[in-house]
């Protein structure tokens, strides 16, 4: 998407940068995280299975409450962080590029130009 869509400038190996960010774009300090509905615990199709429910529960809370840290510290070290949930990038790529490019101080997409590509 970030292709097609003529983002350049960032990369994917992020030593040294808490949470390990999906993308990282250096020059814009912008750490990218693609969070997996369930994984993520997402307000809107997340689940906890029935099988081993206080497990699942504890990891998904577990697994936010990192997030929310990894959040703050990057913000504390002058990093802009962006979350996409799985959902969003699967049905709406589009909003999610011109999300993105509003934080790297970027010109938006026209609404005439072709959808981005998975």
């Amino acid at each position: 998407m970030l292709v097609s869509a003529g983002i350049r400038g960032w990369t994917t190996k992020t030593k040294g940068i808490k949470g390990k960010p999906d993308f990282y774009f250096p020059d814009s300090k912008v750490a990218v995280f693609l969070d997996g509905c369930f994984w993520h615990g997402c307000p809107q199709c997340g689940h906890v299975p029935h099988v081993n429910r206080p497990f699942w529960k504890a990891k998904i809370q577990r697994n936010q409450r990192r997030d929310a840290e990894t959040d703050r510290l990057l913000r504390d070290g002058g990093i802009t962080t962006v979350r996409f949930w799985e959902h969003e990038l699967r049905n709406a790529p589009k909003d999610c590029i011109q999300k993105l490019l509003g934080y790297l101080g970027k010109p938006r997409i026209s609404r005439k130009s072709k959808e981005p590509k998975n």
